[in-house]
């Protein structure tokens, strides 16, 4: 391996000298003392030696990897093991890596599983697609051969079927008595279409339309068209009608498929044999019905019910009846879920149950414990036969990857390094009681940070004996107090019941929520300016402030004390007060608790506690204290077919780093690790220009919190993006297609305020005048949000300057994205001082910041208006 800055040159030559250099790496990895000698001996001689203790082995059906022990026994802290890095690299490079370097994709795919193709069965595809017309004309063969020639049951799937050929097929005139139909992983695009043909077949049962365009166009509203065309229709894209009966749960116990299909007048009960029903994921929502009773079925042994809501039961209810199947003994449901909160609590009311998700219930009833972590099951990578390869890779990375940031004596790196272990480290699986734990090592040969090569180390932590399997616990150090249980949700299927009640919940509680009055009276507070006509003392150490405050009643003072205004870029706390000699009784740029509004998570808390869920607020969540709320929403839109495309941004940094845009839900979990966030809807149809992104800039001036007055500057600017917009999963790795501040990244894009307006008045035929009253008054209502959760910003001394950032959708509605505080907005005006005022320079950045400080200080209106 190469080292950072050049080829690696050894000058450590001995262990003290090792434990010397890497005294703190040696401390924060973990790895016990009497391993510190053995890890510089493997290291100085680059021993990669796992080979001859471990051995990695294909389950899940060839779709995950697990490491077992090839040695006769490993006892605890007994040796430690070099893992190399396969893959390292920035969020932002990671799709490009995967086209550019040589062999990458083709390893990472191999080591995800993701390299093969499956179908539903976990079976390798060796056949290839089959055209369209070969399928129907061996069905139509082999229905004759088995019957009366009457084709029932028809699988059309992945064969890129589109609306034009579903027509041509003319499928409801040929094969008027289907019972079931799947037309899954096609690209069906017309809800029209597809409406008109499916709701041709009578005697329909089953239709299968996942995977293709047409739900997510339709915000889950095709499902209820169909319903209403066709009552007696019981499967609905794989998820249960409430019309469900006889035919779908014959269907999950595999009574009813290609070979017999049942027809929609059966009078017969084939449910009495059936020992093991599978009903996971099938959204149901009333369990308690005629088909599904000890009647129906006598015989039933095992039972899954994972993933349903079950909402229309009660837990009581759903109890007494499972408690009258004379042979249950096992079953599967989520804890906590529609039966209750524990699995205790389940088994105790339940006697005859002796097998509760996968474990023996005696053994639960000894130790007591909730049955949480230990019964879940792998989140298994999922992809359709045409999705590209590298695609397949960035969903299923997050299974695997792992972080850290570098630093050295003078920073800390803006954006996070992740990796990929080698196979050998990718194959340790989880568990909550491992017996081997991995940390990363940067090994420093010349000892220093640019000799530095990153490894991952491992040591058992258990005694092993030969064909255990080696695990490691994903979430180290992580309890319960950091959402652990949700977090896991990264790689196991966790009870999407639980976090869809914790969504539903916090949205009720959203939309009974309206702190404001009718109305909030602004008054005038008073000028400061002096009496005897001196020019007011400034002091400030933001140097464009200092250049371009030059009207004659502000002065520039460099002595804070001297100062009847402090406009600076540091927090002035009691400390700062007595180091400066700032007193109470000068003006300064802040306001007391303006975090309320500068940082991302008190911005959407503060407008949550006083509106609920406004419009002009994209759903929101701190995922340090809302991630089971998120992660029930994510799940909700899933079920409803809805667009699930978020964006997580940082809670205090500017600039977009750190913010990363992805419809992958264990990649929002696992981004936690690089700090906290927030995850917000993204707006996934913006307004457009020219068919590029943009967002606005604009400046509000805030005299008073109480009473409030606020003012609106005359310029605002627009920042465009540089790429065409699109959704396709590739370009969410591209800054300049989804981000519009360019002014540290991309080259800039400048457009004057009045050329955009006319433009883009000309190209959507609307009137801005009516935009801008419409982001007008959600910018008065976000400051009045402010003034009624927390009356605390008062202060007869603050005045300031903040920047809100807006968004139109594409109704042309606006969006509130951020707002950024005083010496943030101050800094990014000097920035963008060429977009608000064309060619002009130093004389029109005068205007700007004279105009500022007259409206702040001086009451006078001058390019700018009162909200």
């Amino acid at each position: 391996m190469v080292a950072m800055g050049g080829t690696t040159k050894r000058t450590i030559q001995t262990y003290e000298e090792f434990a010397k250099v890497h005294a703190f790496l040696l401390a924060a990895s973990g790895l016990p003392e009497r391993l510190h000698r053995r890890l510089f001996e493997k290291l100085a001689g680059e021993a990669f030696d796992g080979g001859d203790h471990f051995q990695i082995e294909p389950c899940e059906d060839g779709r995950q990897r697990r490491l077992v022990l090839t040695s006769e026994s490993m006892p605890k802290d007994s040796d430690v093991f070099l893992v190399d890095h396969a893959w390292t690299f920035r969020l932002s490079d990671a799709y490009k890596q995967l086209h550019e370097v040589p062999g990458l994709a083709e390893r990472m795919g191999s080591l995800m599983c993701v390299d093969v193709d499956v179908n539903s069965d976990g079976e390798a595809e060796v056949n290839g697609e089959r055209g369209v017309v070969e399928i129907l004309e061996d069905d139509v063969r082999e229905a004759k051969e088995k019957g009366d020639g009457t084709l029932r049951w028809l699988e059309l799937e992945g064969l890129r079927i589109d609306d034009d050929m579903l027509l041509s097929l003319a499928l409801p005139h040929r094969f008027p008595d289907l019972v079931a139909l799947s037309l899954l992983g096609n690209e069906l695009n017309s809800a029209e279409v597809v409406v008109q043909e499916v709701i041709k077949f009578k005697h329909l049962k089953g239709i299968w339309l996942n995977n293709n365009p047409v739900p997510k166009n339709c915000d889950g509203e095709l499902t209820s068209v169909i319903l209403h065309e066709l009552p007696e229709l019981e499967i609905c894209n794989s998820s249960f009608t409430s019309n469900f009966g006889e035919w779908a749960l014959g269907f999950c116990a595999g009574i009813y498929g290609k070979d017999n299909p049942g027809n929609a007048d059966q009078d017969d009960t084939p449910l009495n044999c059936v020992s093991s029903l599978d009903l996971s994921n099938r959204n149901i929502h009333n369990l308690i019905k005629k088909a599904f009773s000890p009647i129906s079925l006598p015989s039933l042994s095992y039972l899954n019910i994972r993933g349903n809501s079950l909402k229309q039961n009660s837990a009581a209810d759903l109890l007494d009846m499972l408690r009258m199947f004379p042979c249950l003994r096992s079953l599967e449901v989520d804890i906590p879920g529609p039966l209750g909160g524990s699995a205790v609590e389940i088994l105790e009311s339940l006697p005859n149950i002796s097998e509760l998700n996968g474990i023996r219930a005696s053994k639960i009833l000894e130790t007591g414990k909730h049955v949480i972590d230990s019964m879940l099951l792998p989140r298994l990578p999922e992809w359709t036969p045409d999705e590209p390869l590298a695609d397949r890779i960035i969903k299923a990375m997050w299974q695997y990857l792992m972080t850290y940031r570098l630093a050295d004596e003078e920073k800390l790196d803006e954006t996070s390094v992740w990796y990929v272990m080698d196979e050998l480290g990718s194959a340790l699986r989880h568990s909550d009681e491992p017996n081997f734990i991995v940390a990363p090592f940067m090994f420093m040969p010349e000892g220093n940070l640019a000799s530095a090569v990153s490894f991952s180390i491992q040591w058992p932590t258990q005694n092993v004996r030969k064909g255990d399997e080696c695990t490691r616990d994903f979430l180290l150090g992580i309890g319960e107090d950091k959402h652990r249980s949700a977090r896991l949700t990264a790689w196991f299927h966790t009870p999407e019941n639980y976090f869809i009640q914790a969504y539903e919940k916090q949205s009720q509680k959203l939309l009974s929520t309206n702190l404001m009055p009718s109305t909030i009276q602004s008054s005038e507070t008073r000028s400061i300016r002096q009496p005897d006509g001196r020019s007011l003392q400034v002091y400030t150490d933001i140097p464009h402030v200092e250049e371009y405050l030059t009207h004659p009643k502000f002065a520039i003072t460099k002595e804070p004390k001297d100062a009847d205004i402090i406009w600076t870029s540091v927090q002035v706390d009691e400390n700062m007060k007595k180091a400066t000699g700032i007193t109470d009784q000068q003006y300064i740029n802040q306001f007391p608790f303006e975090a309320c509004l500068v940082m991302k998570h008190h911005l959407a808390e503060t407008i949550q506690k006083a509106y609920g869920s406004p419009q002009w607020l994209q759903p929101t969540y701190n995922l340090e204290t809302h991630l089971s709320q998120l992660i029930g929403d994510y799940c909700e839109r899933k079920k409803e077919g809805l667009d699930n495309l978020w964006i997580l941004k940082p809670w205090n940094m500017a600039r977009t780093i750190d913010t990363t845009v992805t419809d992958n839900l264990p990649a929002i979990i696992r981004l936690m690790e690089t700090g906290p966030k927030i995850c917000q809807k993204y707006i996934e149809q913006p307004a457009l220009f020219q068919g590029k992104k943009f967002d606005l800039r604009y400046i509000v001036l805030v005299r008073s919190m109480h009473p409030l007055e606020i003012f609106l500057s005359d310029c605002f600017w627009v920042r465009i993006a540089n790429n065409q917009y699109s959704l396709d999963r590739s370009s969410f790795f591209e800054y300049e297609t989804h981000f519009t501040v360019m002014n540290y990244r991309g080259r800039i894009n400048h457009k004057k305020v009045g050329d955009f307006v006319r433009e883009f008045e000309e190209e959507h035929q609307v009137k801005w005048l009516d935009i801008h009253t419409r982001i007008r008054n959600m910018i008065r209502s976000v400051f009045e949000a402010a003034a009624v959760a927390h009356p605390e910003m008062h202060s007869p001394t603050s005045r300031a300057m903040y920047g809100l950032d807006v968004m139109l959708d594409s109704s042309f509605q606006p969006k509130l994205l951020e707002v950024t505080y005083c010496p943030d907005c101050t800094r990014a005006c000097r920035y963008d001082m060429d977009i608000v005022v064309g060619e002009g320079g130093v004389a029109k950045g005068c205007d700007f910041f004279n105009n500022v400080f007259r409206c702040l200080f001086l009451n006078e209106i001058s390019q700018v208006s009162p909200l």
